[in-house]
């Protein structure tokens, strides 16, 4: 039988990140030491506070029923508190949606506001799932592009030329995956300046990596002048508290969004898990001293991987100021010869995963050809050895292609 499938799941690539973990394992089952840099992954234990309370919410008995659609209420009071406490952003309980992780709460924001031939603007280099999220609602994505001299950040002035009468929103993430860029102060009120001269213009303003940032600027967008009521925060427990596989995100919306976002939620998923919102409660509960810690040793691997990579000829690098990845520039490899053409970033990293037994994930799933992301959540011990494998295939490649 023939199943006809539908044009938006046809329209959709395979994730990026998840298709080199598969190749990496499938080289692993064949007896290959692979080491693994595609992985936006903490490698760091949950903290023991939040797995306290949540063996103390199984223990009590009292959390087996299914929760509210939006999330525990205390759940939701604690992260409005947060925002209030942390940026003087007036959220309110009402405001806040629990779901499965972000992407789900960004997957279900598109949904709610786009129609079919709607457009969202991306800032790319992008997070891979934004494109896809964007046409599986019926939208379409328009890339504006950042460039490496620039640390990637995109100029208000290409922004504006992109909007247009079937423009709902703008979309980017600081701090950033894959890049590590984080948008100043000043640069996001000029983008805030911006929006504000159209008026039906919203903001999707990706902060998961919020405390995995090592500038001095840590600015949340709704906190900005006139931007409360035109911002959806998407935010989580995964990258900060090292929770990936709790799966709790959430998003911070003006009433009306918010609401809508939880009836949809009602008939895709239901609410989050019970368990794993007892725990994110204690998160929120605790101070950041066990955050601020992997923040420090994430800094210092940080700066490790860009001495390593400095080492390494033909490679371009930036220094990011947040999340836990470098965005390098690999394209003065192209064209070369071993034992096929490396042409593209798709080529590139297999050709790392199949001479250095490296996994890395191409830039072009972020809207980048030129680069590679490489993701430092690993041991300093690992990202030693795969840099010191990176860079002798790349060497070989080199002297190789030139006998050629």
């Amino acid at each position: 039988m023939k199943v006809k499938l539908s044009s938006r799941a046809k329209s959709v690539e395979p994730s990026a990140t998840s298709g080199m973990t598969a190749k990496a394992e499938a080289l692993r089952s064949k007896g290959k030491e692979v080491l693994s840099l595609s992985h936006g992954e903490p490698d760091f234990k949950t903290p023991d506070h939040i797995c306290t309370a949540a063996k103390q919410a199984i223990d009590s008995g009292s959390y087996f029923s299914y929760p509210p659609t939006g999330g525990y209420l205390e759940l939701r009071k604690a992260i409005a508190e947060k925002y209030v406490i942390e940026y003087n952003v007036g959220y309110r309980p009402e405001n806040v949606v629990v779901s499965n992780g972000a992407k789900q709460a960004i997957s279900n924001l598109m949904l709610t506001l786009l129609t079919e031939g709607d457009e969202v603007i991306v800032l790319a280099p992008y997070w891979v799932s934004y494109v896809a999220q964007i046409r599986i609602a019926g939208g379409n994505p328009v890339i504006v592009k950042g460039d490496l001299k620039n640390d990637f950040k995109v100029d208000p002035n290409h922004i504006e030329r992109a909007i247009n009468g079937k423009t709902r929103a703008i979309i980017f993430s600081s701090p950033s995956n894959p890049t590590g860029l984080v948008y100043s102060r000043e640069e996001l009120t000029q983008l805030s300046q911006l929006v504000s001269q159209y008026p039906d213009l919203l903001v999707i303003a990706d902060e998961i990596y919020e405390h995995i940032n090592y500038s001095k600027d840590r600015v949340c967008f709704a906190s900005l002048p006139g931007m409360l009521d035109r911002t959806i925060t998407v935010n989580g427990f995964s990258k900060g508290y090292a929770m990936t596989g709790w799966r709790v995100g959430y998003l911070c919306a003006p009433d009306q969004i918010a609401s809508e976002i939880i009836k949809l939620q009602g008939h895709l998923s239901s609410s989050n898990c019970s368990i794993s919102q007892q725990a994110s409660i204690a998160a929120l509960k605790h101070d950041l001293r066990c955050v601020n810690e992997m923040v420090s040793e994430y800094a210092k691997r940080r700066d490790l991987i860009l001495s390593l990579l400095s080492g390494i000829e033909g490679i371009k690098v930036n220094k990011p100021l947040g999340a836990f990845y470098v965005f390098p520039d690999v394209s003065s490899y192209y064209g070369l010869q071993h034992p096929f053409k490396v042409e593209n970033s798709k080529d590139m990293c297999e050709f790392l995963l199949a001479e250095a037994h490296v996994a890395v994930v191409p830039g072009i799933s972020f809207g980048e050809d030129r680069c590679i992301r490489i993701s430092y959540s690993v041991s300093e011990e690992t990202l030693r050895e795969a840099i010191r494998r990176i860079k002798l295939a790349l060497k070989k490649l080199t002297e190789e292609a030139t006998v050629q």
